[in-house]
């Protein structure tokens, strides 16, 4: 599932509405290990462009 949901975010980063919502639904959806990489993953890919939308919704996972 890990890997589906990378797939998924890459494909709509182009827009932080979907971005924000399929990342929502990931960290739901994903087990406590899965979203730690998931999170290490997305700010070395996606810290730049959207560093505001991943704190938001990793500091509600912790």
């Amino acid at each position: 599932m890990l890997d589906y949901f990378k797939t998924i975010l890459s494909k709509v980063s182009f827009d932080g509405y979907l971005f924000e919502k399929e990342l929502k639904k990931a960290i739901k959806s994903l087990v406590a290990d899965e979203v730690d990489q998931l999170k290490s993953w997305c700010y070395e890919q996606f810290g730049l462009l959207y560093q505001s939308i991943l704190n938001q919704c990793f500091s509600t996972a912790a």
